[in-house]
Parts: C-alpha cells; structure tokens; sequence
C-alpha cells in the first residue's frame, strides 16, 4: 500500500488502517468496484471487521482489493 498508509493498528480480526487521504472514498470504492464491505472510522481510518471464518486466500483477496483501490485513487 506504500505512501498512502499512515499506520495499520488492530485487535484480533478488526484491523484499521489509516490513510493519507479520507476513507470515505475509500470505502466506497472498495463497495462498489471490489465486492468488499469496510467503514470508514473518522476521517482517514478504514475499518476492517472481516469475519472469523475468513481464510488465506480471501485475506489475500481483500489485501488486493484495498491495494487496487488506494493506487488507483492515487492516480485520479
């Protein structure tokens, strides 16, 4: 995710992930082009809250989707 994470903190499976930018576009574009439901938590926190039953490869998966997202709204 290079630049654009500040710092990655969390407890367990709840992961936020704080960014330069806000994460309320973020969020929505990991909605509406990923498939991959995450909250914004103030103004540049993405919320994560994946499920217990999450495996590797979905884990994988949502780590894909945010780095697509972040670069992409890096180059608009």
């Amino acid at each position: 995710l290079g630049d654009e994470v500040r710092e990655i903190r969390g407890d367990g499976l709840l992961v936020g992930v704080e960014l330069k930018r806000g994460a309320n576009r973020v969020a929505r574009d990991l909605a509406m082009n990923q498939q991959v439901l995450a909250l914004p938590a103030g103004r540049t926190v993405l919320r994560l809250l994946p499920p217990l039953v999450i495996d590797e490869t979905e884990a994988d998966q949502l780590v894909d989707a945010l780095t697509a997202v972040v670069a992409s709204d890096t180059e608009s």
